[in-house]
């Protein structure tokens, strides 16, 4: 079955004030749970990135905000699209992963990658390395994570992390622990820490795209002794279904004009139809070889769109 993840990248709801913040997420993740989505995802962000809004726009604490998803969903699997490695501590990720998987029973994805928001981690107190230097800490945070979601006990000396003897009592829910997922598209390392590493991955792009990152990875996996079938892979896009032609038209037009885009970053960046005609515009990504497909939907969409979009795409894909 097409694995179909929804991501929530903002937490400006217009009308809802910020003590009712989180039941507007939960209902969101609720009706993605309801309607035939596998997957709920979050930024990991301490403040609004640019492509989404301003700064100051609500921006909560991805994690703690899962934590509080878990308890009111059952089914979906609940993860951050995707944790920077510049940001924490890896074993702490690997223990904060672990707790989530408790709470979700046995629900949590780890979804990392190398950072790139340098504005962000300035100003709040992380060091900015070098890119080389952020894959070396990719690399060594995808040793630490699965060993400390595999063993009680933990010990790994990388490049520039290292556990001793650390615990990670309880473990994982999930046998072999939660997945991992890899988010990027570096062809040379990105895409070879993929092979070797993760369980999933996510990408951008349009169709072709999409087909040339697949063919590389799966050159890393014949390089590595892998057989691709076993990750899972996935694009992300933003998604827009309504009942009519003419208003999904006039939210394309909404978005497009708010983004500030020309015609060929929309078709790079977005799909957009009714319930009808969505599966037309979302299979060839699928026919390409993906496994799944993640969507992010307009600012300010709520849980009837999800609900919408959720039913179309389950019922246009399988």
């Amino acid at each position: 079955m097409t694995h179909l993840g929804l991501q929530l990248p903002s937490f400006t709801f217009a009308g809802v004030p910020d003590d009712r913040m989180f039941e507007r997420i939960a209902d969101i993740a609720l009706a993605a749970e309801g309607s035939g989505f596998d997957s709920f995802w979050l930024m990991d962000h301490y403040h609004q990135i640019p492509n989404v809004g301003p700064e100051t726009d609500p921006m909560l604490e991805a994690y703690t905000v899962l934590g509080g998803v878990a308890a009111r969903t059952s089914r979906i699997s609940l993860g951050t699209m995707v944790t920077g490695v510049t940001y924490r501590n890896p074993a702490f990720v690997a223990k904060v992963v672990t707790t989530l998987d408790i709470v979700s029973a046995g629900r949590a994805i780890l979804g990392i990658g190398a950072a790139w928001n340098e504005r962000e981690s300035l100003a709040y107190g992380y060091d900015w390395p070098p890119v080389a230097e952020r894959f070396e800490r990719l690399e060594d945070a995808l040793q630490i994570c699965r060993s400390m979601f595999t063993h009680e006990r933990s010990t790994y000396v990388g490049k520039r992390h290292r556990v001793e003897d650390a615990v990670n009592v309880p473990q994982p829910v999930q046998s072999g622990g939660p997945r991992i997922l890899i988010g990027g598209g570096g062809e040379r390392k990105t895409l070879r820490l993929v092979a070797e590493y993760a369980d999933m991955w996510n990408g951008f792009g349009d169709v072709a795209t999409i087909e040339r990152k697949l063919e590389i990875l799966a050159r890393h996996c014949e390089d590595v002794g892998r057989d691709p079938a076993e990750i899972v892979t996935t694009r992300m896009g933003t998604l827009i279904v309504a009942s009519t032609d003419e208003e999904a038209e006039r939210r394309r037009s909404s978005w497009q004009h708010e983004k500030g885009v020309d015609d060929a970053s929309v078709a790079m960046r977005l799909t957009w139809g009714t319930p009808e005609t969505i599966g037309d515009r979302v299979r060839p990504f699928l026919e390409a070889g993906l496994g799944g497909l993640i969507f992010n939907m307009p600012r300010g969409s709520g849980p009837e769109d999800v609900e919408l979009a959720g039913r179309a795409l389950r019922s246009a894909v399988g």
